[in-house]
């Protein structure tokens, strides 16, 4: 009887996600993950420079986390959550509240970030029916904004260049300019001016349609790494916040620490009606998020009947494993300085980017927190194109994990990497830079 590896049962089975399976390379197997590092199946290993789709907080199989897991999977793995509750999600709960401003004050679980951007879409639209306005029909959200890929995350994000095929099936959203800036950008002022202006007037002409608006604070991601100022940030919330419109921050991928401050909001000093959590919040172990609101968001969902309540659930909310990971997640960002140790990798991206951005065709540095991105040649390129894949193969060969997006190349370490780590996935990328610059300069 034929034994089949591990990859040729997968290439059998499985259907992998933002793959082209007809075309794709073999999926790499990974039999080990510590620290900054996944280790395959044929010995090699892998500096994770993207955080395993930016879920990894700490580092890979922290045993922290790695023991809290264990000790609540032999107590209690899961339990419906309509009608009980449990410690993890009580003292988790407790544990984000805590961390945010007021009066972000009510979580509400679920199971990924595109679920948590669903159920603040939910929230905010039935806000307004629970409160008898029925003409919030309309959603506001940044151009080139990327919040998941269930319906109404994706009518929201639709302008990121993923959704093509699901256009009709929509609901109604305008997109306001996001003015994304980078190191050394002298033109910043005069865009900035203009987006505003142009946002205040369609909100001039539509905010009392306006059901909610919603924005990744500070880094677009998943459409480049594309960076804003915090005061543009500030300012636009700020015109929402004046015509009474709920402003929705998605941190799912901002949040715990990316950015340098545990939320990105603090930065641009606002205070979101709703915030949608996810990746990093169990610290990269386990599915689980959750979607804030404040106080007047919740009271209007309060009534003696059921008709008022927030019909919204899935089969794991709040599921214990999740949650008990979350709070040993919390617990390690004072035990190991989380934060500083993110600072120190900050200020070392930005001492490579001066240096990488001299070479030939690199464009746009830009870095915040743990995050640094250039873009290759002048103008950005959607996700499938570009000279990303011959960067990511390359990156592989000096056993770096890079995934570019198009043309725009990052680096995101967890806050475990050591600096001797970070400083060879640097040179790394630097040499792979300078070898595909034909590729890319003009």
């Amino acid at each position: 009887m034929e034994v089949l590896s591990i990859v040729d049962i997968d290439r059998k089975y499985v259907w992998h996600p933002f793959t082209q399976e007809r075309t794709a390379p073999p999926p790499l197997p990974v039999v080990r993950a510590n620290g900054a590092s996944l280790f395959l199946e044929d010995g090699r290993e892998l500096l994770d420079m993207a955080c395993s789709w930016w879920v990894n907080v700490h580092g890979h199989s922290h045993p922290k986390i790695a023991s809290a897991l264990a000790h609540q999977a032999a107590t209690m793995e899961h339990v419906i959550f309509a009608g009980f509750t449990h410690e993890p999600a009580a003292r988790l709960a407790e544990c984000i509240v805590n961390a945010l401003p007021r009066p972000l004050a009510r979580v509400f679980y679920s199971d990924n970030g595109s679920t948590a951007v669903e159920v603040a879409l939910k929230m905010a639209w039935q806000y307004w029916r629970n409160t008898g306005d029925t003409r919030r029909r309309l959603f506001l959200a940044f151009n080139g904004g990327y919040h998941g890929d269930t319906f109404g995350a994706m009518a929201v994000g639709r302008t990121s260049g993923y959704y093509a095929p699901f256009n009709d099936l929509m609901c109604e959203v305008r997109h306001l300019p996001f003015v994304h800036t980078w190191i050394g950008d002298n033109s910043f002022e005069e865009r900035e001016a203009l987006a505003l202006a142009q946002i205040d007037a369609l909100l001039e002409a539509h905010g009392r349609e306006a059901a909610a608006f919603l924005a990744e604070p500070l880094v677009q991601g998943a459409s480049g790494m594309n960076m804003c100022r915090p005061e543009f940030l500030r300012a636009v919330v700020e015109l929402m916040q004046a015509r009474d419109i709920p402003v929705i921050l998605d941190e799912v991928m901002t949040g715990f620490g990316r950015t340098g401050t545990m939320f990105a909001m603090e930065q641009a000093q606002v205070t979101p009606d709703l915030v949608c959590l996810s990746k990093g919040i169990s610290g990269g172990f386990l599915p689980l998020a959750a979607t804030v609101a404040n106080s007047r968001i919740y009271n209007a969902f309060l009534g003696e009947d059921f008709h008022t309540a927030f019909a919204h659930g899935h089969s794991f909310t709040a599921n214990p494993l999740g949650c008990a990971a979350g709070l040993a997640s919390f617990a390690l960002f004072e035990e190991e300085g989380t934060l500083a140790r993110i600072s120190r990798i900050t200020e070392a991206n930005r001492a490579w980017l001066e240096d990488v951005a001299q070479l030939p065709g690199v464009t746009r540095p830009r870095a915040l927190g743990s995050i640094a991105a250039v873009t290759l040649g002048a103008d950005q390129s959607d996700y499938h194109a570009g000279v990303g894949a011959a960067v990511k193969a390359m990156c592989f060969e000096r056993g770096l994990l890079i995934r570019p997006m198009g043309n725009v190349v990052y680096l995101m370490p967890p806050a475990c990497i050591t600096p001797e780590e970070l400083s060879r996935a640097q040179r790394g990328l630097t040499e792979v830079l300078r070898e595909t610059a034909h590729l890319y300069r003009s």
